[in-house]
């Protein structure tokens, strides 16, 4: 049988709907004449990246919960109740065979009333602290897969299974090599390569430490790829040197890990995934404007396997220095760092998730 239906929820932010477009493309693969649905919010970034992938998807009128009061969080109780309403009708006429959920509040209603249906239910968890929508889903569902160890502290420890994180398909293979990467940037092959990644909209803490350095970096001949954030682009993009590239986004992502020998990130789940499989030094920034502060918990569980750098924003302006010089003076540290990192990567994750509803089918 290959005509299945599955239905996917998750979404808010690219390390939701990421994860459930990779998990499709997949299953896509496999089952050819199954059908797909998504289900996100309305007004988050969902409604647009699914259709550019291919898929149909179906908004919710749905929000998360602020951390303060606000009229938001007047709205939520109704907000709920008229997503699981629209939930249930959505799930009743497209009778999917899975259901499954990669985090975010939009897939809360979704995953709730398909298990309440009896629709066998799968979570995808990317982060080392599980969010709040999955843990309230865990009851119900038939398995969660999930990045890291430990997840039995939020989780039923037998529906547990370490998958990893779906990554972008060209990460899966291998890298090029550096000198396409540097030719790419039309940069030095003789100096040493920032590679500077921020997500689609940028980190604007990360951007004003960027920015203060460049003086810091001229002076140790390193040269920038900087992917600042289409949201700071203006702002930066006057630094545009011959040592300095800088973008909105990167398209050919792979060449700008290539060309690097040390990155700085932000440490969203999607985002350590990816650079677990480049192998390269990393020092990560975590924001601390997340839900559990869970890119510092996603961070620091490299750091304990001395498999990267974490630096908190509070400590920038005191530790950036004697830290990033530290790797330019000690190759043997940059290969260590590198070396542990690529050994925590999960290259098949997307497999072994689909594999995991392959036996739910």
């Amino acid at each position: 049988m290959g005509n299945y239906k599955f239905i996917l929820s998750g979404g808010g932010t690219g390390g939701h709907i990421y994860p459930a477009i990779a998990i499709a493309d997949e299953l896509k693969s496999r089952f050819p004449k199954a059908e797909f649905l998504f289900v996100g919010a309305k007004d988050k970034m969902e409604m647009e990246k699914v259709p550019q992938a291919g898929y149909n998807i179906k908004g919710l009128w749905i929000s998360g919960l602020q951390r303060k009061l606000t009229l938001k969080n007047m709205l939520f109780p109704i907000k709920l109740i008229s997503s699981l309403i629209n939930a249930r009708k959505i799930v009743k006429e497209f009778q999917p065979n899975v259901a499954i959920g990669t985090g975010g509040f939009a897939s809360g209603p979704v995953l709730k009333v398909a298990s309440d249906m009896g629709i066998p239910c799968l979570l995808q968890e990317q982060n080392s602290y599980a969010g709040i929508t999955n843990k309230l889903l865990a009851k119900k569902a038939v398995k969660i897969c999930v990045a890291y160890n430990n997840m039995e502290r939020f989780f039923p420890k037998e529906k547990v299974v370490k998958t990893g994180n779906p990554v972008r398909a060209d990460l899966s293979k291998q890298l090029p090599e550096r000198s396409f990467g540097i030719e790419e940037f039309e940069l030095n092959a003789n100096k040493t390569t920032l590679l500077i990644i921020e997500g689609s909209l940028g980190a604007l803490r990360v951007n004003q430490l960027i920015e203060k350095e460049l003086t810091f970096f001229k002076e140790n001949e390193v040269q920038l790829i900087w992917q600042c954030g289409k949201r700071y682009y203006e702002t930066y993009k006057t630094y545009e040197s011959e040592n300095i590239r800088v973008r909105p986004f990167l398209n050919k992502m792979s060449y700008a890990f290539a060309a690097a020998d040390i990155i700085i990130s932000r440490a969203g789940a999607s985002s350590v995934s990816e650079l677990c499989l480049v192998g390269k030094p990393v020092i990560f920034i975590p924001s601390p404007n997340v839900a559990e502060d869970h890119q510092t918990k996603n961070a620091m569980s490299l750091v304990k396997e001395n498999a990267a750098i974490m630096i908190s924003e509070e400590d920038l302006d005191n530790k950036f220095e004697n830290c990033f010089s530290d790797l330019l003076s000690q190759p043997q540290l940059r290969n260590e760092l590198g070396g542990n990192i690529k050994q925590m990567a999960l290259p098949n994750a997307t497999k072994d998730i689909v594999d995991e509803i392959v036996k739910i089918l």
